[in-house]
């Protein structure tokens, strides 16, 4: 009777478990499509250059800031571009 309680209530939390990350990694890949999208939108409509600045060239660590950062890494790469300071 023990082994069946036990059994139950860790699948129940194992279920919980699940269901948590679940919740927070989509969470984290809707902000990351945002970020991207956002750095794409900027570079295809040539938004940047309203303030003189080239376009933000994709590369591997763009794409990681934004895809760990999500919009709020997007707006700090782009910031950081009409500072001066190209990554």
């Amino acid at each position: 009777m023990m082994e069946e309680i036990l059994a139950i209530l860790l699948a129940v939390a194992i279920a919980a478990a699940i269901y948590y990350l679940m919740k927070k990694t989509l969470t984290l890949v809707i902000n990351a499509v945002a970020g991207l999208a956002t750095l794409w939108l900027l570079n295809y409509f040539n938004i940047l250059a309203w303030f003189g600045a080239p376009d933000i060239q994709v590369n591997l660590v763009t794409i990681l800031v934004c895809a760990l950062g999500g919009l709020p890494g997007a707006l700090v790469l782009v910031l950081l571009h009409l500072v001066g300071i190209v990554i």
